[in-house]
């Protein structure tokens, strides 16, 4: 029998407070950089609150981290082996937009990443939470329209793309069913 998986956002929860102390930031601070309320960040850090896709951005940002690492911090175990059934998968509670570690959690400089995108669903993320890595995209299932700064990207089952530099993003899923995709990131 599988022992159940872990709480991501307990261990969210804690790494960023850990950044947020280690930076020696009060909750005002972090509130000024990110543009997220002092409030919300506070109900993060106690587990009263599981923070969005878009929120998570903006704090990783503000850490001058990209929002992969800060996943990645939260997650890290050593390990070398990473089993479907223990893969850390966070689920956005605004969205519906489902993030699940494949790689081992163990810090390396490469990640992958599967990204269900429900249909209907954008997510947004400012320039910050693409810093500091290289990205590659990679469509499994259905059509993700992927907006870089002024370009547009149609893509379908199977296309791949690598990122550019840093700029603001959006992921959407303007069709009827689940976009199911890979993001390869490999650190700077």
């Amino acid at each position: 029998m599988n022992s159940p998986l872990p709480d991501p956002s307990i261990a969210i929860a804690s790494r960023l407070r850990i950044e947020r102390e280690a930076r020696g930031w009060s909750l005002g601070d972090l509130a000024e950089k990110s543009g997220v309320s002092k409030a919300m960040i506070s109900k993060i850090e106690r587990c009263e609150a599981s923070p969005t896709a878009t929120i998570l951005g903006r704090l990783s940002g503000a850490f001058g981290l990209q929002l992969s690492m800060l996943l990645a911090l939260a997650e890290r175990t050593g390990e070398r082996l990473s089993r479907a059934q223990t893969q850390s998968v966070w689920v956005d509670p605004e969205t519906g937009y489902e993030r699940r570690v494949i790689s081992p959690r163990n810090g390396t400089m490469l990640e992958l990443v599967q990204v269900t995108l429900p249909a209907g669903v954008r997510v947004e993320y400012p320039a910050s939470a693409f810093a500091f890595q290289h990205q590659q995209i990679w469509v499994l299932d259905g059509t993700l329209t992927f907006e870089e700064g002024e370009a547009t990207h149609v893509l379908a089952q199977g296309d791949c793309l690598q990122l550019g530099l840093p700029t603001a993003c959006a992921f959407h899923n303007k069709e009827d069913t689940a976009c199911v995709y890979v993001v390869a990131l490999i650190r700077r």
